[in-house]
């Protein structure tokens, strides 16, 4: 018997058959403690409280196979299901995908985030689908009387060579559903990689039609009978309470239905204080909402700014760290002795995920007490438990019904607007659906935070990087980091610089912030990446070069690391091997001999289990307009690509995400509130244009050319690590392009001109 790290028992898969009227067959994986199966002899009980049906195969051949996790855009509804397709062997044409609801007694790791989704079910879910294919094979050797070594499939047929007999699946479901099922674990043979029909293969979106002919399948589309719309109306400044509020006025407008105030929690990822306004039209509502009078409660809060956080970093930077989280060698010794040195300050601002779906949820109070909720979700687990807690329900009284969401890039991890709606739907008594406004959207978020880096390294007479340091002025309280404010002792060059420093120092922070595409990666990879093609520089070294020779360096830490850090350190021969094939892919020997305006700028990351190597050709107007000229993507995600269709349009839309990011995308406070409001220009308080711009078409490069360097890895999430490398490799295209170094972003605050 085996045990998990905390000493709990672990959980084996099983295999449950069940037979469908008309001649089909169900099948469902299991997931029972292995202590209980001691307990019933090792078999399966008859009930099954933890059944997950998977696949569904009818006597007309059609396969339906259920897709567990939450579809945001990353297609996960089709991913998924390929791997069981794979292992089951069955005609793609035939299959059709189904989008489970949230059920943890179900369906493990119901979550889209972190890149996760790959690497996590990889073999479970092949696993299924070789069950289910053994399964068939066994039915068609008990019905023909041969030995099922003489079987083969393909594509949802059985056959046997010597009788020449065969059979679909859907013909032999029904005796299928008589065979024991195998169990899921190593001992189950799963298919040869060079033998996979469906797994890399270029498979169309799962729904695309209803997508692109305006099906109402989207959160922001849920209607139920009954149904009352809502606005909620919070605080500008993050967590302030209601002092008072013209609930009578709002009340007597027309189609408004109810308006109270919400006291709401100081969790600045649940439910907030706020007013609510509920009616029989969201227009309506929001018609209401623009004679709301609030007078909101003072809130210490109130005093942050963005310009303060300026100060407050250039305060931190003229003194002592706080702390050190990583110290290798003799830093202060290294740079004293070096032949160069090289110091620099880097930037960057809170931003908005911007996803072009606003937050939405709906619910229902049922008869039961019970609350029923439907919801776009990343996390349907954590927004369960949010909507119990804010309830004072038990987390299985709270049902989750999945929807397609238009967009999370880790802003839909949080779930505040559940916790709203579920509170709103028990007040008014009716059900509810909630839809943030834009301007909701944009000053509401759990931001991107901000950061400040204060670099200082040195270059040896042979141009090798002997000493580096870094002052990270961040967000926090004491040794704790504000949510995804943090870094960690193993960011690069950690380990390939003798003579290493990472400081910190920590300023406190009321402005809600969480998980961003590529969560920490996305803002720390333009600071550090950007300062190594400074050190490059100054070391007289072409900048792919000196990264490479630097990984050929490793050293041993002499700051302890924990288990998990060790486990997840960067491996630098897959880094190397990336350089390497962006160097070749790119064209990068023809830099040199760009003309003037024009340059070549790279970088790398390695993030969430993926590696990316990435070359920007950018063209710089003697005006400072920045023009894409071409990109070079090359990802080591493992072994193989499951659906090279996805996968391209992955890497693709992360790096005209990183795009938009760099040329205009920020997020300022004044006062305790965000300034921005929405896409287009608003007036400030303080009287200046504030706007959150997305790419345009025009921006967009002509070409993203994607490549992929498998190796003997498992595969791996795409979504997040082809974001990082993005923005510097931009900004070293930029200096060749201008002699120009950027190091505050966005681009909308840098003069780029030249002549």
């Amino acid at each position: 018997m085996t045990t998990s790290r905390n000493g709990a028992t672990s959980r084996r898969e099983f295999l449950k058959v069940t037979a469908l009227a008309g001649g089909g067959i169900l099948l469902a994986s299991y997931a029972e403690p292995l202590e209980a199966l001691q307990r019933l002899g090792g078999t399966v009980p008859a009930a099954d409280p933890t059944l997950s049906a998977f696949i569904r195969i009818t006597a007309d051949n059609l396969v339906t196979i259920t897709a567990k996790n939450p579809e945001i855009g990353q297609g996960i509804k089709t991913m998924l299901p390929m791997l069981i397709a794979e292992e089951l062997d069955v005609d793609w044409k035939n299959v059709r995908v189904e989008q489970a609801d949230f059920d943890p007694t179900k369906y493990p790791a119901q979550v889209a985030g972190g890149s996760t989704a790959t690497p996590t079910n990889w073999i479970p879910q092949r696993r299924v689908g070789a069950a289910g294919r053994a399964m068939l094979l066994a039915a068609a050797a008990k019905e023909w009387n041969v030995p099922v070594a003489e079987l083969t499939t393909d594509a949802g047929v059985v056959h046997h060579t010597a009788s020449k007999k065969q059979a679909t699946y859907g013909a032999l479901a029904a005796t299928a559903a008589t065979m024991t099922p195998p169990k899921l674990d190593e001992t189950l043979p799963l298919k040869d990689p060079k033998d996979f029909r469906i797994i890399g293969t270029r498979k169309t979106t799962v729904g695309i039609k209803d997508i692109l002919t305006g099906k109402p399948i989207f959160g922001i589309d849920v209607t139920v009978p009954g149904m009352h719309y809502a606005t909620f109306v919070k605080a500008p400044v993050y967590a302030a309470k209601v002092k008072s509020a013209n609930l009578d006025a709002i009340k007597a407008l027309p189609g408004v239905t109810h308006a109270f105030v919400v006291g709401g929690t100081d969790n600045l990822a649940g439910l907030k204080a706020g007013v609510a306004i509920v009616g029989k039209s969201w227009w309506l509502v929001q018609e209401a909402r623009k004679k709301l009078v609030v007078e909101w409660a003072e809130h210490p809060t109130a005093q942050q700014s963005s310009a303060a956080f300026a100060a407050k970093a250039k305060e931190f930077f003229a003194a002592a760290p706080q702390r050190t989280i990583r110290a290798d060698g003799d830093f202060d010794a290294a740079i004293k002795s070096a032949a160069k040195v090289v110091a620099a300050e880097y930037s960057y601002p809170f931003i908005n995920h911007a996803t072009l779906e606003p937050q939405n949820c709906t619910a229902r109070i049922n008869a039961d007490g019970t609350c029923e909720m439907w919801t776009t979700s990343q996390t349907p687990q954590g927004g369960r438990a949010l909507v119990a807690q804010t309830l004072g329900l038990k987390e299985e009284q709270v049902v989750m019904h999945m929807m397609r969401a238009g967009g999370g890039f880790g802003r839909r991890l949080y779930n505040e607007p559940l916790a709203e709606v579920a509170h709103i739907a028990r007040e008014a008594k009716v059900p509810v659906k909630l839809l943030w406004t834009r301007e909701d959207d944009m000053q509401h978020d759990q931001f991107r935070p901000g950061g400040f880096h204060q670099f200082t390294a040195g270059i040896d007479a042979n141009g090798k990087l002997v000493a580096f340091r870094n002052h990270f002025a961040t967000f926090g309280q004491g040794e704790r980091f504000a949510p995804s404010a943090d870094i960690g002792p193993g960011e690069y060059p950690a380990r390939f610089v003798p003579n290493l420093k990472m400081d910190v120092s920590v300023m406190p922070l009321g402005v809600p912030t969480g998980a961003l595409r590529a969560p920490r990666s996305n803002a720390l990879s333009f600071a550090f990446q950007g300062f190594i093609d400074e050190c490059a520089a100054a070391a007289g070294k072409d900048p792919i070069q000196f990264r490479i020779d630097m990984l050929r360096n490793e050293i041993a830490s002499s700051t302890p690391l924990t288990p998990q850090q060790q486990a997840g350190q960067m491996d630098a021969q897959r880094v190397i091997g990336i350089l390497e094939m962006a160097r070749d892919v790119s064209g990068w020997s023809k830099r040199a001999s760009l003309p003037k305006g024009t340059g070549m700028g790279v970088a790398f990351y390695y993030s969430h289990r993926g590696y990316f190597a990435e070359v920007v050709q950018a063209t710089v107007s003697k005006t400072g307009q920045v023009k894409v000229d071409k990109v070079w993507a090359v990802g080591d995600v493992g072994s193989e690509i499951i659906n090279p269709n996805h996968a391209e349009q992955q890497v693709q839309g992360a790096i005209l995400d990183a795009m938009g990011q760099a040329y205009g995308q920020e997020i300022t406070f004044t006062a305790g509130k965000a300034d921005q409001g929405n896409f287009a220009p608003a007036t400030t308080a303080s009287g200046s244009a504030a706007t959150f711009p997305l790419l345009r078409i025009r921006q967009a490069p002509p070409v993203v050319e994607v490549h992929w360097k498998k190796t003997t890895f498992p595969p791996t999430g795409i979504g997040e690590p082809a974001m990082p490398p993005l923005i510097p490799a931009l900004m070293g295209a930029i200096h060749q392009a201008t002699g120009k170094r950027v190091r505050q972003l966005p681009l909308s605050k840098v003069d780029l001109s030249w002549t």
